[in-house]
């Protein structure tokens, strides 16, 4: 029986590329500083010998795991899933895997604090933390172990690095969108900080600036979506109300839906906003106004900020607020005279 072809070693490729071992390993795993035209002579060494990295290899001759533990609220909906998701994809150009713990989205903070729990058991190297209802104080014990960043929400403790969209321009920006189309009396679905520390801001941005610029507001508080049918029914109860404000895309969604069935013309008779731009929300059969997030950027920029932290340096900036973008669709209209 014919022995098996040896599978080709990191020696094999230093030796084809003509540099030395610890080069082809800075260049494999993207730490350290390797010019460019030497990092391609290795990337064509390793394509041509078909080298692929052994990860568990590497791991137990360093004696780390390389893996980035991230929890995220609930995988199911399109923000988070499409988070995750590129935070997989960057973490593998950087040679790390993600090992992740996700809730159904109806997690107490305590839940999702004993997530995290089991992933620091798991001896990841460090956190990524996805929710928007975990306090600063239940990350603070975490990040004084392990590089620890928190992605898609605002957070602006100073012992906590983060990424996140700045909620407080994106409900600005609706709220003068709204404005703009001539609407005076508007409603929006509010939602307490202790719920969401999104969803919280960005409403509570909406409102401000709604009142900073003279028009009526109705503030509804959320932000449970099966309760979208009582939102109607409070906006239909008050005159001159000509749109509503939700906190996110879903709650846009169910109060479309709920509109709907009550015969309310969309926008003819009632103007509705959403926020997120995600996934199946931005499709044009739903046409939704809606603030979107740059998801991708998001979880791109959550990823390099760890493996900074993991190599000892300090990510150019600590919080980073990124802009989003008002997309503009057929559910705002000016209000019928």
């Amino acid at each position: 029986m014919a022995d098996r072809p040896r599978n080709p070693t990191i020696i094999d490729v230093a030796r084809a590329a003509g540099v030395s071992k610890s080069v082809v390993s800075r260049v494999v795993s993207g730490r350290g500083s390797v010019g460019e035209e030497t990092r391609q002579r290795v990337v064509l060494a390793a394509q041509e010998l078909g080298y692929v990295v052994n990860a568990s290899a590497r791991a137990m001759v360093a004696h780390r795991t390389y893996t980035v533990g991230a929890f995220v609220r609930d995988a199911a909906t399109a923000f988070y899933g499409h988070l995750l998701t590129a935070m997989q994809e960057r973490a593998a150009s950087h040679g790390y895997r993600v090992v992740t713990a996700t809730g159904s989205g109806r997690f107490e903070v305590s839940d999702e604090y004993r997530a995290l729990e089991t992933l620091a058991m798991l001896r990841v190297e460090a956190l990524i933390v996805c929710s928007g209802l975990l306090p600063s104080e239940r990350i603070l014990p975490f990040a004084a172990r392990l590089p620890t960043v928190v992605a898609g929400r605002p957070e602006t403790h100073p012992s906590i690095t983060s990424v996140y969209c700045d909620e407080e321009e994106g409900g600005t920006a609706l709220a003068d969108h709204l404005l703009g189309l001539g609407h005076r009396g508007i409603a929006v679905v509010t939602v307490p900080l202790r719920s969401s520390v999104t969803m919280g801001p960005r409403s509570a941005a909406m409102v401000r600036r709604l009142r900073e610029r003279g028009a009526r507001v109705l503030e509804i508080e959320g932000p449970t979506r099966e309760a979208a049918g009582a939102w109607v029914t409070e906006v239909l109860r008050h005159d001159g109300i000509t749109a509503v404000m939700a906190p996110s895309d879903r709650h846009a969604i169910s109060l479309l839906e709920q509109l709907q069935l009550r015969g309310v013309d969309v926008p003819g008779d009632l103007s509705v906003t959403g926020y997120d731009g995600i996934g199946d929300m931005t499709t044009s059969l739903i046409g939704l106004t809606h603030w979107r997030q740059p998801i991708d950027l998001i979880g791109t920029r959550a990823v390099d900020a760890v493996v900074q932290l993991l190599d000892g340096e300090q990510p150019p900036q600590h919080h980073q607020a990124l802009p989003g973008a008002l997309v503009v669709g057929r559910t705002t209209a000016p209000p019928r005279p």
